[in-house]
């Protein structure tokens, strides 16, 4: 074990008493978007006789639409992220295709879904005294993918708030969407062309009329005005497309969010970015939502896609072009002062790097803490498939950082000249905080839906 790993597999000794702190957290909500996850696994081998038999072509494959109007466009999706190993989701809005995904696609398994589905079941398993969740779809089949547990509530449309896991609105529809993941080394042969797959990811395709249009629960809103929040979670707003109002959805939320940060003026507000594939949805939630809340978490795709409607001399020129760890850290900046959020959170494989302003309310020394906790947790749920477990939180504790981690490290503290940053993981930067964290590392990943999810969340809650 070399040094460095040396020097960060003791400062995660902490870790276990961070997520004991977490019980002194009293309320978190999280919202919009909860949904049931149909998970399948997808190798090459059977990605390319889809191919076949959808008739693929080569000019199917040139097209960069991001819809799924026809079977074609779902195979399309897959190679996308399988060949080039990212995530992306796509909306489907025809019933015929989202049809033709649940038969000839099916699923290994079903699961929690949706940002706030899957923030509420990690935190309320970690410990936070109450979770509140928005769910504007909860028959029994969705209440089965929320844990049992006396901590996590949902509220009915009367206003009422309940176990989640015991609401059952009979004339509800399950919201469920296709999760394809897919496998690092793993070939794609089709023609005479081969493609592996660069690293573990997953294509998610989204057919959820409720969630697309950001249907808000009117309940859950009364209930949370009498209730409160230390934390909020937000989510859900990148299915919404301009064409379906959803620029006017997010003008819509706007006002909700000031009245929640009057309400509740030591709380702190969260927006995890996600894959957001309709620019002007995506320029609206840049330039009005990022600025209203306290926090933004994204992954490196999400964060070149807010490039691109914030700063689109930047994204041209980086278009295409491998992003090292220097690259990722000046489109961070770029970012964070696009955005105009007081803390901007960052994660890729191997690092989380996190910039705030000097006067943030929590300090770097506890965002530390926070993130460490939180790559533990990434690695636990990638490592055994399943974080709802208590048990499980801390499987990958005492595992050391991967050798990309280390070099991530390395690489960042010598572009910017800081040496003990490698060692310490915190600086000042331009008149900000930087934080950075090096990850443990699973090599064969169970699962990686919700990954992001739990980090931002639990980096965030989870910063005693």
């Amino acid at each position: 074990m070399s040094e460095l790993q040396e020097i960060w597999q003791r400062a995660y000794q902490i870790v276990p008493e961070q997520l004991r702190l977490m019980s002194s957290v009293q309320r978190t909500v999280t919202a919009f978007n909860t949904n049931i996850d149909a998970v399948v696994k997808i190798s090459g081998e059977r990605l390319a006789q889809l191919a076949h038999d959808v008739g693929l072509t080569a000019t199917d494959l040139q097209n960069t639409e991001t819809k799924l109007n026809t079977p074609k466009d779902v195979v399309r999706g897959i190679i996308k992220c399988f060949t080039s190993g990212i995530a992306e989701e796509w909306l489907c809005e025809d019933k015929s295709v989202y049809e033709w995904m649940r038969d000839n696609l099916g699923y290994d398994r079903l699961q929690m879904g949706g940002q706030a589905g899957i923030v509420a079941n990690v935190l309320a398993v970690a410990g936070v005294q109450k979770v509140l969740t928005h769910t504007n779809s909860h028959p029994r089949l969705q209440a089965e993918q929320f844990v049992d547990a006396d901590n996590l509530f949902a509220v009915e449309a009367d206003g009422t708030a309940r176990k989640a896991c015991q609401i059952n609105q009979t004339n509800d529809e399950p919201l469920i969407h296709q999760i394809i993941e897919f496998d690092a080394g793993d070939a794609f042969v089709y023609g005479e062309k081969t493609h592996i797959c660069p690293k573990s990811n997953r294509f998610i395709a989204t057919y959820d009329t409720a969630n697309i249009e950001l249907k808000i629960n009117d309940g859950f809103i009364k209930y949370l005005n009498q209730d409160g929040f230390d934390y909020m979670i937000l989510s859900g707003f990148h299915a919404l497309t301009a064409e379906r109002g959803g620029c006017q959805k997010i003008d819509e939320v706007l006002p909700l969010i000031y009245h929640w940060k009057q309400q509740n003026p030591h709380g702190v507000i969260h927006l995890e970015l996600a894959s957001t594939q309709d620019k002007i949805v995506r320029a609206a939630i840049i330039n009005k939502l990022a600025p209203a809340v306290h926090s933004v978490g994204l992954n490196e795709r999400e964060a070149l896609d807010a490039l691109e409607v914030a700063e689109p001399e930047m994204f041209a020129a980086l278009e295409g072009a491998t992003l090292p760890v220097p690259v990722l850290f000046d489109i961070l900046l770029k970012l964070k002062e696009k955005l105009k959020t007081p803390r901007l959170q960052l994660h890729f494989f191997g690092m989380y790097l996190t910039v705030q302003n000097k006067n943030f309310t929590i300090t770097p020394e506890a965002n530390k803490r926070g993130m460490m906790l939180a790559a533990t947790v990434a690695a636990s749920k990638a490592g055994t498939g399943n974080i709802e477990n208590r048990e499980n939180l801390l499987w990958a504790h005492g595992m050391k950082i991967g050798a990309v981690a280390e070099d991530n490290m390395h690489r960042l503290s010598q572009y910017l000249a800081v040496p003990e940053l490698e060692r310490n993981g915190i600086t000042s930067y331009d008149d900000m905080d930087l934080i950075a964290v090096p990850t443990i590392l699973v090599d064969k990943p169970k699962t990686l839906v919700g990954m992001g999810d739990t980090i931002s969340s639990v980096s965030l809650v989870g910063a005693r």
